[in-house]
């Protein structure tokens, strides 16, 4: 027993594996894998662990993952692979905490996702691609996607989450009005004498989609802005399936989860692809990227989950964080680690994307264009609400501000000015 004005020593080999422990219960192991059988040669995967960032007097990590299935030619799937991270990454402010950059990817996101586009289409080449984009820092998924390749979640739990959106015009009718709005055309392929065959498709041009990056000759009303979800895993982690429609167009999600389980994630993905092409042979490039999130000591090997009785329920609706959660203490305690939802949103609108409402929007340069990051001398800003239906009481200086070129293309995606060549596209997803 210790007397008084005695200090107990702690060995430094014990307060070593102290914080060791904690970096891995914050920090779980990321492993991959990944497979394709190529039609086309259209589809491109990027693959970035490790991804460094300077954080005070130290460095955190986060890792990315991004699937692009183009069409119309790979030229905007590889320029969107090769640029779209660190376009994502120029819109997030300096020096933010670990918590405060986690909320700032939402908002970069669509800035990054919707400077990719520019860029593309300035280069005037008439191909198109999906993008689902997955970044990863400790616990926190974040997933970006505009097409029709998904991103699944299972979690250690055994729940099955969506993570994207699918924004194939035949299934979301939301995005058709917004493109009828707009001014675009919705319809089948309309073949002589009435005869209309094949899934809806915008016209001009013909693109069954109604998000991607690039498509300039469909007019932009077919629009970069992506859906993006965020959501925090338990510290028992779970397994992520990224794949594009042609895996998709043959499995349900639950097929997927199911014929991979207890797989490592290069086999997993394999497995995957094999099972989407088997039925009826390769008809569509098929990619498939696992991606699974452990913590970095398990005690025991990963069982499968217990199988469920009857149909599986696929999760659309997360728990909340605690703050939006059930005023009852108890229910909130007794509730088990799951997945819980951060941020969710999918509106086509700059305006509601990237509102001021943000976690840390006085650190934004005021006279930087909130989408392609270039300075804008004083005056020149165009604010994010000019013309806006927006009914909060905004003043004449209320940011954020876009440069004049993306004013116009913000115009363009309204349908307030016309864009695009008018030209029909022979090749479109």
């Amino acid at each position: 027993m210790l007397s008084k004005g005695e200090h107990q020593t702690v060995p430094l080999s014990v307060l070593l594996k102290r914080e060791l422990a904690h970096e891995k219960i914050e920090n779980p192991e990321i492993s991959h894998g990944q497979a394709a059988q190529s039609k086309k040669g259209e589809d491109f995967t990027f693959v970035k662990t490790e991804c460094q960032r300077v954080l005070g007097d130290g460095v955190t990590t986060f890792s990315v993952f991004g699937l692009f299935d183009g069409h119309n030619g790979p030229a905007a799937a590889i320029y969107t692979k090769e640029n779209l991270l660190q376009n994502v990454l120029s819109a997030i402010p300096a020096d933010l905490n670990r918590d405060e950059w986690v909320a700032a990817l939402p908002r970069a996101l669509v800035a990054g996702f919707v400077k990719t586009d520019k860029e593309f289409q300035e280069k005037a080449q008439k191909s198109g691609t999906t993008v689902t984009f997955v970044i990863i820092e400790g616990w926190v998924v974040t997933v970006a996607s505009v097409g029709d390749s998904r991103c699944i979640l299972e979690s250690a739990e055994g729940g099955i989450y969506y993570l994207s959106a699918d924004h194939r015009l035949e299934c979301n009718e939301e995005e058709r009005e917004r493109i009828t709005a707009s001014g675009g055309e919705v319809g089948r392929l309309n073949t002589g004498g009435g005869t209309q065959i094949g899934p809806l498709r915008c016209w001009p041009g013909g693109l069954c989609l109604s998000r991607s990056i690039g498509d300039m000759d469909v007019g932009e009303f077919i629009v970069p802005v992506p859906y993006v979800k965020q959501v925090k895993l338990s510290s028992a982690g779970g397994r992520l399936v990224i794949a594009s429609d042609g895996v998709w167009d043959a499995l349900s999600a639950d097929t997927a989860v199911e014929c991979s389980r207890g797989m490592p994630p290069d086999a997993a993905a394999s497995q995957i692809v094999k099972e989407a092409v088997q039925p009826k042979g390769i008809r569509d490039d098929t990619t498939c990227i696992v991606v699974d999130i452990q913590p970095s000591e398990k005690p025991n090997p990963p069982q499968p989950p217990p199988k469920k009785s009857g149909k599986k329920v696929f999760k659309s609706i997360f728990r909340k964080k605690a703050s939006e959660s059930s005023s009852n203490p108890e229910k909130d305690y007794d509730e088990p680690d799951v997945v819980e939802e951060l941020f969710e949103e999918g509106s086509a609108s700059l305006s509601d994307r990237l509102d001021a409402k943000y976690p840390v929007c006085n650190m934004f340069k005021l006279f930087m264009c909130a989408v392609c990051q270039v300075e804008i001398k004083p005056g020149e800003g165009i604010s994010i609400h000019a013309d806006s239906s927006n009914t909060r009481n905004l003043r004449p200086w209320d940011g954020p501000f876009l440069c004049s070129s993306c004013q116009e293309k913000k115009e363009a995606m309204e349908g307030k000015r016309p864009s695009g060549n008018g030209r029909y596209s022979s090749d479109s997803d």
